[in-house]
């Protein structure tokens, strides 16, 4: 397990800029996230930042959010700007392979943060949390909490992420072992709040009688979270997130979400651009393998206070 370190980190912000067109020629890591609006992505993106311009290299942080068509564009940019490497989330498991592609044509080291590419061997790195080991230490905590027995429901993430199948898999490989436990809805939210809150109200609707809701991310247990609360049933139904955000742990804190699972994305985003450092001046990561896991931690209200910065647990 990688221990996370204390680190300082900017407020959320809800967007952030396209890379400047023009940016320094020497030296320049592009460093290309999801959607900032999500403080997961946002601290990604800042902490490759601050970590590379520690290590003296020009940063600029972009952003695709999702759209594989923005993605290709920003590497364009990335490729006209003589970046010296990328940090790349890729935008989707499959749809990012012709981007990666194109980059590593012209020359330019690609790691990956996050998320993975269905192909190996194009980037030289794929640093993500371990999915299935956190998923399944989320469910253990989720039983604990929500007993053996009842009906339950879950909110999944965007079937484009290989994560959101990873985590599926983990609650199941789990909770299957409680034949008591019966999930009786499932809805596709993408990671999103609003669609999270969307769904809750459907699967309450079709399924009333749940006491439990086991969640792919933290956004989408928040947004679960409200519509619970407007129709009365949240003491009857534990609700159990992904991702260790500051407004989960403030939720977990006020004992409105059971738990969240805390991805140690501080670390492996600055791992990232450690390990793109190496390939710039070597020609290798240092590391044996392209895909690594980093993994999770839970955070309940055993230790919520130790949560010192955003996505950082002090040990």
């Amino acid at each position: 397990m990688f221990k996370l370190t204390r680190r300082a980190l900017l407020a959320a912000a809800a967007s952030l800029p396209l890379m400047a067109a023009a940016a320094s020629a020497e030296g320049l890591i592009s460093i290309i996230v999801n959607d900032p609006a999500n403080p997961y992505w946002f601290t990604e993106g800042e902490v490759a930042k601050k970590t590379a311009e520690e290590m003296g290299y020009t940063a600029n942080v972009a952003a695709h959010r999702g759209d594989t068509n923005t993605e290709s564009t920003l590497i364009d940019t990335a490729i006209t700007n003589k970046s010296v490497a990328i940090i790349l989330d890729p935008a989707n498991a499959d749809g990012s392979v012709g981007a990666v592609q194109k980059a590593v044509d012209a020359g330019i080291p690609v790691i990956l943060v996050n998320a993975e590419i269905n192909q190996e061997g194009l980037a030289k790195a794929q640093l993500v949390s371990n999915n299935a080991q956190g998923a399944a230490l989320g469910a253990q905590a989720w039983v604990e909490t929500v007993g053996d027995k009842g009906k339950y429901v879950e909110l999944f993430g965007a079937p484009s992420d290989n994560n959101a199948q990873t985590r599926s898999n983990g609650y199941e490989t789990v909770l299957s072992q409680y034949p008591d436990l019966e999930k009786v809805g499932q809805e596709v939210a993408n990671w999103d709040r609003t669609q999270g809150y969307q769904k809750m109200q459907s699967l309450l609707q079709a399924n009333p009688d749940i006491n439990g809701v086991i969640s792919g991310n933290d956004e989408m247990a928040l947004g679960a979270i409200a519509a619970l609360k407007e129709a009365g049933k949240l003491d009857a139904v534990k609700v159990g997130g992904f991702d260790g955000s500051p407004d989960a742990v403030a939720a977990v804190k006020a004992g409105e979400l059971q738990y969240t699972v805390l991805q140690p994305v501080a670390i492996f985003s600055a791992e990232a651009v450690k390990q793109a450092d190496a390939v710039i001046k070597t020609g290798k990561t240092g590391v044996d393998t392209e895909k690594q896991l980093f993994d999770c931690l839970l955070i309940d209200q055993s230790n919520a206070d130790k949560y010192t910065a955003p996505f950082v647990l002090e040990q």
